[in-house]
């Protein structure tokens, strides 16, 4: 499982310039089943993605064409964890170590 931290790199105006784009992007990542959550963070400096897939570089292919990154309006820090504790709801992708 990964934390994906977005940061601002823009102003907001050239963040909202991408922003419907971006929002078509993560609605593709949903239903490809990667993206569990997401939402801008507060202050709106960036925002938080938490993600599944089957490795970190697939995770940086997805990252890498996020309309946001294709505008250098945002980078991100991406943060592996291995969930071992879940609410029942992501049971199912609980992992041991």
């Amino acid at each position: 499982m990964f934390v994906l931290e977005l940061a601002y790199t823009a102003p907001l105006e050239a963040v909202d310039a991408v922003l419907e784009e971006h929002v078509v992007w993560l609605d593709e990542q949903y239903r490809q089943g990667v993206f569990l959550a997401s939402g801008r963070k507060n202050p709106r400096d960036g925002g938080v993605i938490i993600a599944v897939a089957g490795d970190r570089a697939r995770i940086e292919e997805i990252t890498a064409e996020d309309p946001f990154v294709t505008a250098g309006v945002c980078a991100y820090r991406v943060t592996e964890f291995t969930a071992t504790k879940t609410a029942p709801a992501l049971e199912a992708y609980r992992e041991t170590l």
